[in-house]
């Protein structure tokens, strides 16, 4: 299932959210359940489908995304990330798959903390990267992952922005949407 249409957040909404973790200029904010009254269960945030929000703002820009916060699946040992601020760079998403279906990418710059299904807290380097879903799933085993047709335009604006603004590393913080 996909939203109608991209998130309607504000600028200063989101302003306001970076203010909260002491973060400025470049960032992505991920919103777990931003649709959660509007698909899937009502009130509930549900895994496997693009009910979340992503933002990408900086200085100089601002732009909204449909995304997942949430593994496709509930399993055992499945890693869900935990709200907080992390660490990204531009990388390569699927290292272990053939070299034709590698891509660019978010990847960790640094360890994150995840809540694995039916084993708890695990803070480690796990490959929780921000990578392109798909049309029939989410394909999640514990990424944030971006609506396909959106990915194009979400890479290319974050990599555009980091060149112009100098980073090597953008902060990713990831919220509920009650928060």
């Amino acid at each position: 299932m996909m939203p109608a249409s991209k998130p309607k957040i504000t600028q200063e909404s989101i302003a306001e959210i970076l203010h909260r973790y002491n973060i400025e200029g470049l960032a992505i904010v991920g919103i777990r359940g931003y649709y959660r009254d509007t698909m899937g269960k009502a009130g509930e945030n549900d895994r496997g489908i693009y009910d979340d929000a992503v933002v990408v703002i900086s200085p100089t820009a601002y732009a909204t995304f449909n995304g997942n916060t949430d593994p496709s699946i509930t399993r055992r040992g499945v890693a869900v990330l935990n709200l907080g601020v992390w660490w990204y760079k531009i990388g390569i998403h699927g290292l272990s798959k053939p070299a034709a279906r590698r891509y660019k990418a978010l990847v960790q710059a640094g360890k994150v903390t995840v809540t694995r299904d039916g084993k708890g807290e695990d803070t480690g380097m796990f490959g929780i990267n921000i990578h392109r879903g798909a049309r029939s799933s989410t394909s999640s085993l514990g990424c944030q992952t971006i609506l396909p047709d959106q990915w194009p335009s979400f890479i290319g604006l974050v990599e555009g922005e980091m060149a112009r603004h100098g980073a090597k590393t953008i902060p990713y913080i990831l919220i509920d949407n009650e928060q």
